[in-house]
């Protein structure tokens, strides 16, 4: 059974329908490794730069506050003890990589079925083409408003388009990429992804 998807011109209007490679966006869907790779790109993501002085980097406590017997309070060696103001911290955090490795044939499964599962349950769209004499944000707002694109879309380029970038990047719910660029975060996180012509042999060519 092939996969297809609607193609629509920079007006919205719908020219046709496309074929879609199947090695793409026909597969069944591997959620597991779907998990996996969002998992992975919001660990690697982390600065890991969080830090606490441990008992014996903070500055003071050299000498005992008080004698260790007769005053009838616990006996204290340092006022830099975790249990004293300003002292150090237990088990705090300290810098450390979040990085989550994983195997080049597992990521582009991971694209790959991100991608058919979108394409599956219709919420991928072709866009013919898009040009402009100058930046025009309305153009874009229109497009997204004529085929009733819910709230979030991913536009995915095969290369740059300055007029389409420039004309939606003051559209908050609209994000654009390369196709080399493409991520399963990106995907999961679109109610709709508009990928243009040329996009999808990028796609193709990377990720087959």
């Amino acid at each position: 059974m092939s996969t297809t998807a609607r193609v629509v011109d920079q007006a919205g209007v719908e020219t046709g329908s496309v074929e879609l490679p199947e090695a793409i966006f026909g597969i069944e869907p591997n959620e597991p490794v779907m998990h996996q790779a969002l998992i992975r790109q919001l660990a690697n993501g982390r600065q890991g730069t969080a830090s606490t002085k441990t008992r014996s980097d903070v500055r003071g406590g050299g000498r005992k506050p008080y004698r260790q017997k007769g005053t009838g309070r616990a006996r204290q060696g340092s006022t830099r003890s975790p249990q004293w103001e300003g002292g150090g911290i237990v088990f705090g955090p300290h810098p450390r990589s979040y990085r989550i490795d994983m195997p080049r044939k597992q990521r582009r499964l991971a694209l790959r079925s991100a991608l058919s599962s979108k394409a599956q349950d219709g919420g991928l769209l072709v866009l013919e083409g898009f040009e402009l004499e100058a930046p025009r944000t309305r153009a874009v707002a229109d497009l997204i408003r004529t085929f009733d694109a819910p709230r979030r879309v991913l536009v995915v380029l095969g290369s740059h388009n300055e007029m389409l970038e420039k004309s939606a990047r003051n559209i908050p719910e609209v994000r654009l990429t390369l196709a080399g660029n493409l991520s399963v975060r990106d995907i999961i996180g679109a109610d709709t992804v508009i990928v243009t012509r040329d996009a999808i042999e990028h796609i193709e060519e990377a990720f087959a």
